[in-house]
């Protein structure tokens, strides 16, 4: 049952302007959280819910009685938003309310045990779920726990012991051979070509590429300072996405030609603007309407953005290319390039097994 002390707050609507109401310190307080002409109303309630779950959290006396939903909505989301970028904020959204807040919305959060909860995990698996999505539950469930104990709403944390299941669907981390990306430059028209480029042989993310203007590309590198994403600029990824990203002979020389047949363009404008000028192309638009075409009609259909920078780091590792360098100009860091980008050919793994056995032979 619900102790008096937790308030919802209201949501009035008064001269066209959305009034958040709600107690604080035994007054009434109000306040304007939107108009109605620019957000809606469940924009403004969640405005509000983001005012009281403070105030509701840090309340004396006996701990809240706190059901899964309300606490993801009221305490967890509020606090974690704050520090997600708009990129991870939509996908952790999607997937906690998809796959979480739908299964236990309703349920106190005293009422979870281990084994109900890998049992959950057991069946996302089953349903054919990718590991990296059950990954990402096990850790939201891991995380919206922690906070609730440190809030003093549970005793101790039931998901600190999960565990992803080895049986959840893997996908196949494909890179290209040397001869693939032959292919995939010989097919492409300049523009294209350029994109292309930037991701295999730049290592560059496609937001980064899409949100690429003339002024940020430099004689010898491009500097990063911005990403597309969802048809808005943002800032990088992460820290060390900031970063001077180097180019060889041969993408300087389709940068150059890029811009030959942009009419010499001003520094401020799109290297890859959409038909309108005003706007950069949409990722999605390009792959869909000109790359995957023809990808397809090469055999190149598996290839995607993350295949070209996958390769990138993968063919850098087979020309024995330091790893912190291959990391910098990923922008990401030297473990997640070895473990996660970096895949060995097999050839390679055939010359180390050789290696050793013929060290064997000389003991």
């Amino acid at each position: 049952m619900r102790r008096k002390r937790y308030q919802r707050g209201s949501l009035k609507e008064i001269r066209g302007n959305w009034i958040a109401q709600w107690w604080e310190a035994g007054h009434r307080r109000n306040k304007i959280v939107g108009e109605v002409s620019k957000i809606t109303k469940a924009q403004a309630k969640r405005k509000l819910a983001e005012i009281v779950a403070p105030i509701n959290a840090l309340q004396e006396g006996q701990p809240q009685d706190w059901e899964f939903g309300d606490f993801v909505n009221q305490v967890y989301l509020p606090f974690y938003r704050r520090k997600w970028k708009s990129s991870t904020a939509a996908s952790n959204l999607d997937r906690l309310r998809h796959h979480l807040s739908s299964e236990f919305g309703g349920r106190p959060l005293r009422s979870f045990t281990r084994d109900e909860l890998q049992d959950f995990l057991d069946r996302k698996a089953a349903a054919g779920l990718s590991f990296s999505t059950v990954d990402h539950l096990r850790w939201d469930l891991r995380q919206v726990f922690e906070m609730a104990v440190i809030e003093d709403c549970v005793h101790r944390n039931p998901a600190t012991l999960l565990f992803t299941p080895q049986h959840a669907v893997r996908g196949i981390a494909r890179v290209m051979t040397w001869q693939d990306v032959k292919k995939l430059f010989s097919v492409l028209d300049a523009r294209e070509l350029l994109v292309c480029m930037l991701a295999t042989i730049a290592g560059m993310r496609p937001g980064e590429i899409f949100a690429l203007k003339w002024k940020h590309i430099e004689s010898d590198h491009i500097e990063i300072e911005q990403r597309l994403y969802r048809g808005k600029i943002d800032s990088p990824k992460t820290n060390q996405s900031r970063r001077s990203v180097a180019f060889s002979r041969d993408l300087q020389s389709a940068i150059a030609a890029w811009r030959s047949l942009c009419g010499d363009p001003v520094a401020d404008a799109w290297v890859f603007p959409s038909e309108n000028r005003r706007t950069p192309l949409a990722k999605d638009n390009c792959w869909r309407r000109w790359i995957a075409p023809t990808l397809r009609a090469a055999g190149l259909e598996w290839v995607n953005f993350q295949v070209m920078r996958r390769t990138h780091a993968s063919l850098m590792r087979e020309l024995a290319v330091d790893p912190k360098i291959v990391a910098d100009q990923l922008g990401h860091s030297v473990d997640v390039n070895l473990n996660v980008y970096s895949k060995t050919g097999l050839g390679r793994r055939k010359e180390a097994v050789e290696t050793l056995e013929s060290a064997l032979r000389t003991v």
